[in-house]
């Protein structure tokens, strides 16, 4: 297998079957690191850090040291000239003319993506906002390989932020792919968003059952579930598994427990970070005593705050120093894929449907929405153009193809029927029928009717009637 002058910015980025070969070149060289020195002799890596980081950080140089290469960095934004207003492209090409591969942290959900555009180097996502953190996703799952044996049929407990946590979004497609059943066991408030879970559904296959559809045994016997997504028992064959059966199948015992810290410095104020903190759930001895947790692998992507007791890292169950420490032989034979110093064997595999979404790229009227995305930065839009994906007519629904963040416009018009003929030059309600007739091609998206009319579009009859209705009542 070749993964030659290839990027990873997401886990959809490597198949399962690249990933297991991935893990078994992790396995040769943990057996033999002295003799890694070569692999990657004279090669630089560029080490990009603009968040806060110990254990990534660390252990990426440490994998490139250890297979003989060389690393420049850069910790701190106010110490580069993206301090200065520089573009991250530009930044991209100018340290991709210096570095082999680049290893990326930066605030902006959809800022890895954009150096990958640029750099003209294979780049590695260290970690982009809230967005996904494929490289810990690696980790977590050479860790269930080498406990497990196997990912396919497992059953992984999220716990804790699932909104806000980059390494939860990472590992939900991941374990879908790999063939696990998901159960979300989130802090209130702290959910996974609406977005990752329609992505998961539709393009994952499987079912996904609700808080409200689950047996009143499930849901108060065990922990507190959300929700479970349970994975096709075949390809392309939706598991259709009643409520008892969940009841049976969980009984059984959970597989691994995924804990995650309160993700504060991404919650909306402090108010509500604090509220949030307040009611967040404790993993600690007493849970772990439940039938269900008898031989369940704890994990952790680290740091921990209070959500994780102190008790438990002498509990033979304990897995979050192990999944730290196994980041150096993953990180390490990433590196050397990615740089063509080693090639591996996969086994063929049956890929996941690729849905080919038509692309909506015009450029104006309609905006990401969320505030972290890089495309939505200033520095960023002199040269970024909105882009998205059209993943469903009905509703219309739009996904960054940056930051993934998935949402539903409210306006639409046709380039085609007003093209010469002003009086048709008319926009329309997203959810009208207009959005079936008009082609991909000739569609054009507003988020809002201001946006619409400083294009020159009058509202359609429909919506001004609308618009009387709202303003009479």
């Amino acid at each position: 297998m070749a993964l030659s002058n290839r990027s990873l910015v997401t886990v959809d980025d490597l198949s399962t079957g690249e990933i297991e070969g991935l893990f078994s070149l992790a396995d040769e060289m943990s057996g033999s690191m002295n003799e890694q020195r070569g692999v990657c002799q004279g090669k630089v890596m560029a080490s990009l850090f603009f968040e806060p980081s110990t254990r990534t950080r660390l252990s990426f140089e440490t994998a490139m040291h250890r297979l003989g290469g060389n690393i420049i960095s850069a910790v701190d934004i106010g110490a580069t000239s993206l301090a200065k207003g520089e573009s991250i492209a530009d930044m991209a090409r100018v340290v991709g003319s210096y570095a082999d591969i680049i290893v990326i942290r930066h605030p902006w959900e959809g800022a890895a993506k954009v150096v990958a555009d640029y750099a003209g180097v294979p780049v590695i996502n260290a970690g982009d906002g809230g967005h996904q953190h494929p490289t810990q996703t690696l980790c977590d799952l050479y860790t269930l390989q080498k406990e497990r044996q196997t990912i396919k049929g497992l059953r992984i407990t999220l716990w804790g932020d699932l909104k806000y946590g980059r390494t939860i979004h990472s590992l939900i497609f991941a374990l879908a792919k790999f063939g696990a059943d998901i159960l979300f066991c989130p802090n209130p408030g702290l959910e996974v968003p609406e977005h990752i879970i329609k992505k998961l559904t539709t393009e994952y296959g499987g079912e996904l059952v609700r808080y409200e559809a689950l047996d009143h045994a499930v849901k108060e016997g065990l922990f507190p579930l959300d929700a479970i997504y349970i994975t096709p028992s075949s390809p392309h064959q939706l598991a259709m598994m009643p409520a008892i059966s969940i009841q049976v199948e969980l009984k059984a015992g959970v597989d691994a427990l995924y804990v995650t810290r309160p993700q504060q410095e991404r919650f909306a104020t402090a108010e509500e970070g604090q509220e949030l903190k307040k009611r967040y759930p404790v993993v600690d001895k007493r849970l772990l005593k439940g039938k269900a947790f008898r031989k369940t692998l704890v994990m952790h992507p680290l740091p921990r705050v209070d959500e994780l007791a102190y008790e438990l890292d002498a509990d033979a169950r304990s897995m979050y120093f192990k999944q730290a420490a196994r980041g150096v032989p993953v990180r390490m034979a990433l590196i050397a894929l990615l740089l063509g110093a080693k090639e591996v064997a996969i086994a063929k595999e049956e890929p996941l449907p690729k849905i080919d979404y038509p692309l909506y790229r015009r450029g104006f009227g309609v905006k990401c929405p969320n505030p972290r995305c890089v495309s939505g930065q200033e520095t960023e839009m002199k040269y970024l153009k909105p882009e998205f994906k059209i993943v469903n007519r009905e509703p219309l629904t739009l996904r960054c193809v940056y930051c993934e963040h998935g949402f539903e416009p409210k306006y639409i018009a046709s380039s085609h029927w007003h093209e010469g003929r002003l009086d048709n030059k008319k926009y329309h309600s997203a959810d009208s029928h207009w959005v079936r007739e008009i082609r991909p091609e000739n569609l054009i998206i507003f988020d809002s009717e201001n946006e619409a009319q400083t294009h020159g579009f009058k509202p359609s009859s429909y919506v001004a009637r609308r618009q009387k209705e709202h303003s009479e009542g």
